[in-house]
């Protein structure tokens, strides 16, 4: 279940609730039980699953001494990245 997080029209508290996106429960502020707004977050990063690592023909991005491919913001050193 997804993470909302909400905020009081009261006293200014903001917390977090675990609901199903299809139903937003009754909520109230857990400090004063005052009236709530769900308000943007960052939530949660992208999750991306796979191979994505460029193959060994393609020496633009491949790990090296003059570009790195894992990330980084310097180039790999010695041994390549993994």
């Amino acid at each position: 279940m997804p993470t909302y997080e909400y905020k009081c029209k009261h006293c200014g508290k903001i917390f977090e609730v675990f609901h199903s996106m299809s139903k937003r429960p009754d909520i109230q502020c857990p400090a004063c039980a005052g009236s709530v707004e769900r308000i943007i977050s960052a939530g949660a990063g992208i999750i991306i699953k796979g191979n994505l690592r460029p193959s060994a023909g393609n020496s633009t991005t491949r790990c090296g001494n003059d570009a790195p491919c894992c990330g980084r913001d310097v180039p790999c050193e010695s041994p390549q990245c993994e």
